[in-house]
């Protein structure tokens, strides 16, 4: 038997970047590597809420950290010279940033300054951090995807663990991006946005891969970037190119397409909402994040555990 096409869910704008916002009339270095001929007036990615309800989101382009309310009010908590990609939010409140330029670092939301925190591997520079996530135990999860491909696969993901040691956990992957672990900490589900693919890497209870494999295959536009985990195990995928975000069940069946009603760079996603049933999209080409009521909420993040 077939299964049953995926639902359609619909999507609406929650939130803008203001003009006053905007990067008119200027071109950002990032930009011309990962965009050439693009206008970038910002790059939204990264959301993550706070457990005030409050979502910051990353301005990849232009190295800002921007403070979205409940009423969709954007506020610029932080401007540095670097890319960030991802937030990730601890549950002590700290907030760490995936800079594509810097590393890993740590921002300070009330003064908006950055600081390293991890700069490098084995005295060299990461070749660009991309997205990050806690495990329960308080180890961060993080790809460097730098500009790798199936032409090249020289992408890695790392485990900085919470006593402060690095480690490599997978090496040679083409464009490893967006991270979604499962709450026991034994099921790591990476986006390869060049291979088109979600892999499924099971973690050892030391935290080492092993049988590694793809869990989900996408078709068209760009490939997988930044994902969520649903209550029930499933996954929220955004599909950039493709103005897509993909919700599948938690054994890999799509459930609904969630379709955008702006641009087609859906990037990244959140879950959201007093109920956690409200997912939170990055619409980076038009620089706006929308929404969509979901089936099943997500699950509570890190931060709010």
């Amino acid at each position: 038997m077939l299964p049953a096409a995926p639902m359609i869910v619909p999507t609406e704008v929650f939130a803008r970047v203001p003009d006053r916002l905007r990067m008119g009339g200027r071109r950002s270095p990032w930009a011309e590597t990962h965009r050439p001929g693009a206008a970038t007036d910002c790059f939204l990615e990264g959301p993550a809420f706070d457990i005030h309800g409050t979502l910051y989101l990353v301005d990849v382009a232009w190295g800002r950290i921007f403070r979205v309310d409940p009423q969709g009010r954007f506020d610029l908590c932080a401007e540095y010279d670097g890319n960030p990609n991802g937030l990730a939010i601890h549950r002590d409140g700290r907030i760490l940033i995936a800079d594509f330029s810097r590393g890993i670092l740590l921002l300070d939301p009330q003064g908006g300054g950055v600081t390293p925190l991890v700069e490098g591997h084995r005295g060299r520079p990461f070749h660009g951090v991309n997205d990050l996530v806690f495990a329960e135990n308080g180890d961060l999860y993080f790809t460097d995807q730098g500009l790798s491909g199936l032409h090249d696969p020289f992408g890695r993901l790392f485990r900085l663990r919470a006593d402060g040691e690095l480690q490599t956990v997978l090496e040679r992957i083409p464009s490893p991006n967006g991270l979604a672990i499962d709450p026991a900490g034994r099921t790591l589900f990476l986006a390869v946005t060049r291979d088109n693919a979600v892999w499924r890497v099971p973690l050892s209870p030391e935290g080492e891969a092993y049988k590694v494999g793809a869990f989900i295959r996408l078709s068209g536009g760009i490939g997988p970037d930044g994902m969520a985990l649903d209550a029930e195990g499933g996954l929220a995928v955004a599909h950039i190119g493709l103005g897509v975000v993909w919700h599948f069940d938690a054994q890999g069946e799509p459930r609904a397409r969630i379709a955008s009603c702006a641009g087609r760079a859906t990037t990244n996603v959140a879950f959201g909402g007093a109920d956690r049933r409200t997912l939170f999209i990055t619409e980076s080409e038009t620089g706006q994040v929308l929404t969509a009521r979901m089936p099943v909420p997500g699950l509570t993040p890190f931060s709010h555990s």
